[in-house]
Formats: structure tokens, sequence, C-alpha cells
């Protein structure tokens, strides 16, 4: 059966650019991939032929050749290549070339882009990683706002070697096993599986002569003092990143960042929410009944005076504005909301024991109704006895 020709199976044309080849057989390939098309029988067959088209035509010899000959040009030793190598159609291992190729085009993009040539070399340097250190402040902190110095275990670069691992003198050279792509391939049948490589694990390169001080890793552990601007305002679960203050990257490469997290303390008196601050404060039985002024404690250390009503109960909030934390942006304050806890007295002499019965029963003259009410309650319950 006679062969298709091949700038048809690509569907270009003979005078086509190298690439527009290259675009039309990555469509192609795409097009064809067996992955993709599982309910098509003849779809391997079709991506064998797109292969060995392309890898003829993206060679600039075998194209000439082709274009010369035709199909001829690889059949019975004809169309000898340059440097002396028979022609011919070829075998799998350059069959596994083109499907290398294939897998570079295809998902060169989800492999950190296009791969370099022998001795290109993958970049060394490496972006160092991100840290995370807990800061835990009290409320007054977190309302007034502080700077607060934190000494964090890191990896910083070594200062030996200037980050680069080598000693004095020497440099880093490619890596022989990889060549300096940082990954070396392996053919298992129809497929070239790609790994990173053992020598250099994946950095492309290797020190023959490391620095004594970070033994070839361009960074050493150490404590950095760091000082950290705590604005007002700020909450549990807020994030302050301080960039470049993370570890120093492998030989070289861009330090991470450091996230200081805050944790705020739970206070004594005030409890949190929001912007608002909530206190419970305990007043007298007599101050709660007459009424009054009292002073209460607010966040930033100073009093307010609160004007009390005759006759609160247990329970009743009031509100100061503008007396609770800071927002974090804005700068305007929530409110403070006092909530009233009045006491019942203990430990009584005996004149105020007899001054609270005097008050019992004046209580019940003035009020004849709540005097009924308990009277009937009495009764009830004695009849419950009874």
């Amino acid at each position: 059966m006679a062969k298709r020709d091949y700038y048809e199976t690509l569907g270009v044309s003979k005078g086509a650019s190298a690439d527009e080849i290259k675009k039309a057989y990555r469509q192609k390939a795409k097009e064809l991939h067996p992955d993709r098309n599982s309910d098509n029988p003849n779809a391997e067959e079709q991506f064998k032929a797109a292969n060995e088209a392309y890898d003829v035509l993206k060679d600039a010899d075998k194209k000439a050749a082709y274009d010369r000959y035709g199909h001829a040009a690889f059949e019975g030793g004809m169309g000898a290549r340059p440097g002396g190598g028979a022609g011919g159609f070829r075998g799998q291992g350059d069959f596994a070339s083109a499907f290398s190729d294939v897998f570079d085009d295809l998902f060169g993009d989800f492999m950190g882009g296009q791969r370099g040539g022998a001795g290109q070399g993958r970049s060394r340097a490496a972006r160092g990683n991100d840290l995370r250190y807990n800061l835990r402040i009290n409320l007054e902190d977190a309302f007034a706002g502080m700077q607060k110095t934190v000494t964090v275990p890191t990896s910083v670069t070594c200062g030996k070697c200037s980050g680069s691992g080598a000693s004095d003198g020497s440099e880093p050279a490619t890596c022989p096993t990889c060549s300096g792509m940082g990954k070396v391939r392996a053919q298992q049948g129809f497929f070239t599986v790609e790994r990173t490589c053992p020598t250099c694990n994946g950095i492309g390169q290797i020190i023959k002569d490391p620095c004594r001080a970070c033994h070839g890793a361009g960074r050493v552990e150490k404590e950095k003092s760091l000082s950290v601007n705590i604005p007002a305002g700020v909450e549990t679960g807020t994030r302050i990143r301080l960039a470049g203050e993370g570890e120093a990257g492998l030989r070289g490469g861009p330090s991470g960042d450091l996230y200081i997290f805050i944790d705020v303390a739970e206070h004594q008196l005030f409890k949190r929410d929001g912007h608002d601050l909530y206190c419970r404060v305990p007043v007298s039985m007599a101050a709660a009944a007459l009424g009054g002024d009292i002073e209460v404690p607010t966040i930033d250390g100073g009093k307010s005076r609160v004007k009390i009503p005759d006759g609160s109960q247990s329970g009743r909030q009031m509100r100061l504005r503008g007396k609770g934390m800071p927002a974090l942006r804005g700068g305007q304050r929530g409110d403070m909301f006092i909530e009233l806890a009045v006491e019942t007295p203990v430990n009584l002499t005996a004149r105020q024991r007899e001054l609270l019965r005097e008050f019992d029963e004046a209580s019940e003259r003035n009020n004849p109704q709540s005097s009924n009410f308990f009277s009937a309650v009495k009764g009830f319950w004695d009849s419950m006895k009874g």
C-alpha cells in the first residue's frame, strides 16, 4: 500500500515554513493522540503516521531528500545522510525520540516551559521556603499597636560562599548525568519517561569542591532578630507579611517570606466581638435602686463615668460610643457595652438587717398588690405542707 504524502499527512503545502510545519504537527498530534481517541481504532496508526511525517519534515536534510526522491529516499539505502549515516526508515529508538518531541510540544508548558539543549542547564537558584511565626499579644497591645522584636530560627545566605555553595575559587559544574537538564529520560517500550536527575537532584549542576561552611547548600542555619510593626486593631488570625525574611534561597536564589500570625490573649475584664467590647460591672443594690453615677475602666487605661438609672436590674446594658477597639483600616473605634450585675449584700450587721426589715415593711405598705401576691404564694406553700 502506497504511503500517504508527508505534507498531506500534516495538512501543509510543500512550501510551508518550519514554524508552519511544527504548528500543523502539534495540532495533528493533539487531535490524533490515542488517549483522546479511545473509540477510534485507527487513531494510533494515524498518530504514528503524523509522527513519521514530522520526523522527516522537521529535519532540513531529511526534508531535502524527501522533496527530491519522495518516500524512496528512505528505502533501500538511498538518500545517505550527511556524515556517513545510512538513511532508511527509523527504528524504535528514533521513534521514541520523535514521541519525546510530542511530549515536549504538548506538555512542555506544564513542565516549566521549553527544555533547553544539552549543556544549557536549568536555573540552579531556587526560592527559599516561606516561614510562619505565631505571636501572642494582650488586648491592650492590640488596641494601641506596638513594635515587637521577634527571634526567628531560619536559613540565611552563607556569607563565605555568598550562596553559591562552592568553595573559594571554584564554580558549580554542569551535571554529567543529565547534561545540565536536571532530568533524565528512560525508554519504556513505546513511551519515554522523564525523571528528576538522581545525581544533581534536578538542579542541573554539581559542586565538586563544596563550601566548608554550608557544605554546598549555599545557606546556613541561624537565628534572626526582626522588628515587627503591630498595627492598632489587630485580632486573632491577623497575618502580617515580611517580604524576603523567610528562608534564604538555595544556591543564591531569592528568599521566601515570613508570615506573622497574631493571637490575642483573653482579657480578664473585657470580651471582644469585632470592634466592640463588652464589660460586666458590679453595682450595689442601693445604687441599682436609687440610681447614680459610677466609674468604669476603659481599654485605653482610663475611666469613664456612667449614669445608672434608678430601678436598674441585673443584665441591663448601656453603651459608651467610641470606647471600643479601633478598626484595623480606617481608624474608627467600636463601642463599649456595660452590663450591670446587681450584687446582693452579704455579712449584714444587726443594724443593716433591721433597716432592711423596715424597708421591706415599708415596701409592703407602699405596694399592697405586691404584698398580696407574696401572701398568696406563702399561703399556697403552707397548704402544700399541710
